[in-house]
């Protein structure tokens, strides 16, 4: 898996679906202030790294979940890798709304589940856990057995694995923060000063910056 998240970090940086930028940081959603931004939509484009993100996703499922009855992906990010996944084990696919549509059928589940069926949830890119564990607790209350969830990506907040852990969901990430920052150190994507900047961003992303 270290070569996994090596890998994986490095074809981020190479295509630059991830952007460092202590000195002139992100605003997300949440309100932080961020010195780095991950866009792992930016992978669909080219087709080598797609491939080593499925097979990989395949080779983590299989080993820590076995076969699920379902794949399902988080909307909307995660619904292309999660379509590949599913697609190459066989498995029926479905995806998570942030909300329920309000029209139509006004679905919060787009496709078919069935109470009593098991599910590995596939996600991009995982922060504070919010968004993920609403997906996670939608497929719940439509009486799918949520196996764990596996992404990408993580930034690795302490809040967000300790949010998993009282819901009781196993997570696992393709790569993660700490591994990319020391790619981007040794292929010198960053500057040391740099370096220091991002490591005390994680330390306490939400009051960095401010």
């Amino acid at each position: 898996m270290e070569d996994t998240a090596s890998k994986i970090a490095e074809f981020l940086l190479q295509i630059k679906a991830v952007k460092l930028q202590p000195e002139n940081p992100f605003t997300w959603a949440s309100g932080w202030k961020s010195p780095v931004y991950c866009d792992n939509r930016m992978t669909l484009s080219y087709p080598v790294i797609r491939t080593f993100i499925r097979q990989e996703f395949v080779k983590l499922i299989e080993l820590r979940f076995g076969r699920p009855d379902l794949i399902a992906g988080v909307a909307t990010a995660a619904i292309a890798p999660g379509v590949l996944v599913a697609e190459v084990m066989g498995l029926p696919f479905v995806y998570v709304r942030s909300s329920a549509k309000d029209h139509g059928l006004k679905n919060l589940i787009e496709g078919e589940v069935q109470e009593g069926q098991s599910a590995v949830v596939i996600e991009d890119l995982i922060s504070t856990g919010k968004s993920s564990l609403n997906a996670v607790n939608a497929l719940r209350a439509a009486g799918v057995v949520v196996k764990g969830m596996v992404s990408i990506f993580t930034y690795g907040f302490p809040q967000a694995a300790e949010s998993f852990r009282k819901a009781g969901v196993p997570v696992y990430s393709l790569s993660n923060y700490e591994t990319l920052l020391q790619i981007a150190s040794v292929a010198k994507y960053i500057r040391s000063d740099q370096l220091e900047q991002l490591v005390q961003w994680r330390e306490n992303p939400s009051e960095w910056g401010k």
